[in-house]
């Protein structure tokens, strides 16, 4: 299946700035194009799209995905280090894991001193907040 710039940014939810922007990044290869000079996107490109853009939504940066881009295409140069690489971001996913559980310990605690009828005025939570 071979698809336009246009159809591709509309198949992966992106737009055409996106797709462009991640060629030059070199989390896309290079596009073949036609006689015309149109890019022509492959199924893989779609999967590899929505890939990036997964790890996006999970908190990858750009460069690291490039880096894990590099077990996908068997790139030795950017796999080099992959463990250190692996390692440190395993230790701050767990330290946002414990962030966002003290934040909910936070919101529980809030929650239970919370009156069902109070006036805004009166509200315990606005209180605790504005004294932390």
């Amino acid at each position: 299946m071979e698809l336009l710039i246009s159809e591709l940014a509309e198949k992966c939810g992106v737009n055409k700035e996106t797709i462009r922007y991640y060629e030059r990044k070199k989390l896309l290869q290079q596009p073949s194009r036609t006689h015309s000079g149109y890019r022509i996107y492959s199924e893989n490109d779609v999967k590899r799209i929505k890939f990036i853009k997964r790890l996006q939504d999970l908190g990858f940066s750009l460069g690291e995905i490039y880096k894990l881009l590099g077990v996908v295409d068997n790139d030795e140069v950017r796999c080099r280090d992959m463990y250190k690489f692996v390692s440190k971001k395993e230790e701050e996913v767990q330290k946002h894991i414990e962030d966002l559980k003290r934040i909910e310990t936070m919101l529980q605690d809030l929650k239970q001193r919370c009156p069902d009828r109070k006036q805004l005025h009166a509200c315990p939570i606005i209180e605790t907040l504005i004294k932390d």
